[in-house]
């Protein structure tokens, strides 16, 4: 007897495609990063780097990440031990930090999207570059939408 899958809405098959690629690339991805670094680092010295440096508050990069305050200032603590970022008072409210990535935080970021370069024949044996290229704007304005509609 032959199988057949439910028909659910694309926007869940979209979703759900999105869900298990996230799961398989980022334990790839993990498996590839410098010794050290986990995953939930990189994401910040990325999310810095892509946003021109700017500092951010703890409290603005776990809404960015929607984490809870806790887990983001712990992440951040065992960054600012090994050097990744500086975390400082913020001049405007002495209650408040600020943290901004360092020159070994831009360079360990580099370091782990150089170990991901051996995994570029896996994707250039299914995705030919000029689809991808053209699959990156969409994907930046799904997760434009999907970052306005959470704030």
């Amino acid at each position: 007897m032959t199988v057949v899958p439910p028909t659910d809405p694309a926007a869940f098959e979209f979703f759900n495609e999105i869900g298990i690629i996230d799961q398989l690339a980022g334990t790839i991805f993990e498996r590839a990063m410098p010794q050290g670094l986990t995953r939930a680092q990189f994401t910040v010295l990325n999310h810095f780097v892509r946003l021109g440096h700017k500092e951010r508050s703890p409290a603005q990069l776990a809404s960015a990440f929607q984490v809870t305050r806790p887990t983001m200032t712990s992440t951040l603590a065992r960054m600012a031990r090994d050097g990744l970022v500086v975390i400082r008072d913020d001049p405007a409210d002495g209650r408040a930090k600020l943290v901004s990535i360092t020159d070994k935080g831009r360079a360990a970021r580099e370091a782990a999207i150089a170990a991901m370069a051996p995994l570029a024949p896996m994707l250039d044996a299914v995705i030919d570059p000029d689809e991808l290229a053209a699959m990156l704007p969409v994907l930046r304005r799904v997760r434009i939408a999907l970052d306005t509609a959470r704030d």
